[in-house]
């Protein structure tokens, strides 16, 4: 019987061990391309690092296209010294002014990284694309991407319908959600200006300056009176 119970329990630690063997070696073919804004406000400008975690089902990657949403227009990519890189333009129809007042006639539509040497699928890699984010709070920017491996290729391209979380799609497309401005904080109220104190005093200037002298004329009037009086009284 105890026997038994021993090799119970060693058939369930062997199931544990499998059931973390298959979670650890899969988690990194179910990992997606990802996007990651270094800001998300609308109306910014922005950096975005796009990774690619893993080739397409071992095989290793060649190529990578992003497509760029239709509301932006310019779009530096940074350079991969790994990486070849190319932007596809598309016309602009009617065409837009820049924030010079430029007349810009074509966007950036795409941007592909071409790998001078293949990716192997045990290695990851990030691509920078720096561009001004449109002016619309709440919208989802998504950034469909292909990865183009030695044997096959995976289009990133799902978007969830609307109520859909994206986790549920098998090959999403790399996206953020842009993000309203922050509302200036209230300024502090500044103190009243004080008015200016017109009292006056013996102290003070104006009034009072005014006061002594006032004063000091009355005495020195007083003591010429006085030395008139005394002539007037020694003539007689």
């Amino acid at each position: 019987m105890a026997q038994t119970r021993r090799q119970i329990a060693r058939i369930g630690a062997l199931g544990l061990f499998a059931a973390a063997t298959v979670a650890l070696t899969g988690s990194p073919a179910g990992a997606h391309v990802t996007v990651s804004p270094s800001v998300t406000t609308a109306g910014s400008y922005t950096v975005l690092t796009l990774g690619v975690p893993h080739g397409c089902d071992g095989s290793a990657t060649t190529k990578v296209s992003i497509r760029i949403p239709e509301q932006i227009v310019s779009v530096t990519p940074t350079v991969n010294p790994n990486w070849t890189v190319q932007k596809v333009m598309a016309d602009l129809n009617p065409p837009v002014k820049d924030s010079h007042g430029n007349e810009v006639t074509q966007r950036v539509a795409e941007v592909v990284y071409t790998a001078k040497t293949p990716l192997a699928d045990d290695l990851r890699d990030t691509f920078e694309l720096s561009l001004k984010l449109p002016d619309a709070p709440g919208e989802t920017l998504a950034f469909p991407a292909v990865q183009t491996c030695e044997q096959g290729e995976t289009p990133w391209v799902e978007l969830p319908a609307a109520g859909q979380d994206a986790d549920e799609l098998e090959h999403p497309a790399p996206s953020f959600v842009l993000t309203a401005k922050a509302e200036p904080a209230d300024a502090s109220p500044q103190p009243a200006a004080q008015p200016v104190s017109q009292t006056t005093g013996s102290s003070g200037n104006g009034t009072g300056v005014v006061g002594w002298i006032a004063l000091v004329l009355g005495a020195l009037g007083l003591v010429t009176g006085g030395l008139a009086l005394l002539r007037t009284r020694k003539a007689a």
